[in-house]
């Protein structure tokens, strides 16, 4: 194990593509407790999602030494805004879901983060500390992280979450000999905008098909969605799907043309 007095810095890659992501936070000083959590593991990269209460002298006097991590904090509208650039998204929930979705604990989450990071952009999730994240923001996951702690008491708060999972960040980096992995694909991931772009249009292609008659759009979207996310896509494979449906969506549309010309006959 690497002495604490030799131990490097966080390589400027991880520390650059790797953002934690607190959404709707409600307590400035569980925004400063973030910081601090982040800065003690070498992680700079902080994005606030609709804060209740943001810039705040309580927010910087939480974060100890790690004013710097909260003055540079990006403060944007909505969850997509924080995320579209990101090609992993890994959302921390404790609750089970209707859907199994892939879930990892915080040192499988870590290594993920780090094989990703010499391709894309990576974001961790955490909710609102009252009730967490969505089921419309788990949705848009790759992955789901959950800790697990002891049955007698479950509750962590957003703070010491982002701290597990920011050490095994580091601590993954650094048995790896501070090395990171060589890229393992031929194309660049798609971002999370891109793929988005693909599941909005592969839905209204459905629906123009009358797909989902008999059916629950919700629940086969959902389906559809964790499907591409366990297979990834990249960005070649995007296109491809796009230029697919568009030309379902033509020769659909021609069909039907077709079939009113025959009825007006």
């Amino acid at each position: 194990m690497t002495n604490a007095t030799d131990a490097p810095g966080l390589a400027p890659e991880i520390a650059e593509r790797i953002r934690m992501v607190m959404v709707e936070p409600t307590h400035p000083g569980n925004i400063g407790a973030a910081a601090r959590a982040m800065k003690n593991m070498g992680l700079k990269q902080l994005v606030l999602v609709n804060p209740l209460k943001f810039p705040d002298n309580e927010a910087r006097f939480r974060s100890a030494s790690a004013v710097d991590v909260v003055d540079a904090a990006r403060v944007v509208p909505t969850l997509a805004d924080a995320i579209d650039d990101c090609t992993l998204v890994i959302g921390a929930s404790a609750r089970s879901r209707r859907v199994p979705w892939p879930l990892v604990d915080a040192r499988a989450a870590a290594a993920a983060a780090l094989k990703e990071v010499p391709q894309g952009e990576v974001a961790f999730l955490f909710g609102r500390e009252s009730s967490g994240l969505t089921n419309d923001e788990l949705a848009r996951c790759q992955l789901h992280l959950h800790i697990p702690s002891d049955p007698a008491y479950t509750s962590l708060n957003v703070a010491m979450a982002m701290q597990i999972v920011a050490y095994e960040i580091r601590q993954g980096w650094l048995d790896a000999g501070g090395l990171l992995p060589e890229p393992d694909w031929d194309k660049p991931w798609a971002d999370t905008r891109a793929v988005e772009g693909m599941l909005t249009h592969l839905s209204d292609v459905l629906d123009m098909l009358q797909f989902y008659d008999q059916r629950e759009p919700g629940q086969v979207m959902l389906r559809m969605r964790r499907l591409f996310f366990r297979t990834r896509l990249d960005q070649v494979e995007v296109n491809i799907l796009r230029g697919l449906l568009t030309n379902m969506e033509r020769r659909a549309g021609q069909q039907g043309r077709g079939a009113r010309d025959r009825e007006a006959e």
